[in-house]
């Protein structure tokens, strides 16, 4: 089997616990316009590898993450190659590597059985999900990112009620994720899941521009600046940030 891939990073240390080696997959449904991986968006770019491929190249860096650390899988959105992730987790299992993806959950489906059996497959192999949580208010997640956000907020339900471990991220940006009655919302739901370990506030930037400029595609939030002290210190506040079990 084999699948697209974007990038690597040997060293990566804010894509869940340890250090990680992160694989960053290509191709993703969304348009969130504080993406600062644009390049990742077109499914069919990138590089072909086989499982065995990525796994190779990983694993001669174990001596890095073998130690509290291990495998981020993260795109664009990884689960848009679904069975080309699974693949990959079941080879880490077997070598004995903790495992985690970084999704949205937008591939989830609770109303197709079909696609609700291919994600139960997913969760065995995995040990720990990095779900973002774009926008709770539903009107404002698709002016966000284009789509939908009930089939992410299934998703969260569906790890939770599968007993599987998550943490949660949020990208605070000034007037677009930074109301204070929308985190409170966000803190409301996160309560409803049993399995959140982790809370992470994540403070937009603008590093991503260069290659927004570099495809030729308009910046969506030109002129907006990073969150101030204050926005984090009340976000961070409001969602917590301290292991929830």
């Amino acid at each position: 089997m084999t699948g697209r891939i974007h990038s690597f990073e040997s060293f990566g240390t804010v894509d869940g616990p340890g250090i990680r080696y992160v694989i960053f997959t290509q191709g993703c449904p969304l348009r969130c316009k504080y993406c600062h991986n644009p390049d990742t968006w077109e499914v069919n770019a990138g590089t072909e590898y086989t499982v065995d491929e990525v796994v190779n190249k990983a694993m001669r860096f174990k001596t890095y993450f073998q130690n509290n650390g291990g495998i981020t899988i993260t795109g664009g959105e990884p689960l848009v190659q679904i069975d080309f992730v699974i693949e990959l987790l079941k080879k880490f299992k077997e070598l004995g590597v903790h495992t985690c993806v970084d999704t949205s959950g937008i591939t989830f489906n609770p109303n197709n059985e079909k696609v609700v059996e291919k994600h139960l497959e997913l969760i065995k192999y995995c040990d720990l999900f990095l779900l973002d949580i774009k926008h709770i208010v539903e009107e404002k997640h698709i002016e966000l990112t284009n789509v939908s956000g009930k089939n992410p907020r299934s998703f969260a339900k569906f790890l939770s009620d599968n007993g599987k471990k998550m943490w949660i991220r949020h990208v605070l940006v000034p007037n677009i994720t930074t109301d204070e009655a929308d985190l409170r919302e966000t803190k409301a739901f996160i309560d409803t899941l049993k399995t959140v370990e982790k809370v992470e506030v994540l403070p937009y930037h603008t590093m991503g521009k260069v290659k927004y400029d570099k495809l030729g595609i308009k910046y969506p939030l030109e002129g907006v600046e990073p969150p101030s002290k204050e926005q984090i210190s009340l976000a961070k506040e409001i969602l917590g940030v301290e292991k929830k079990c």
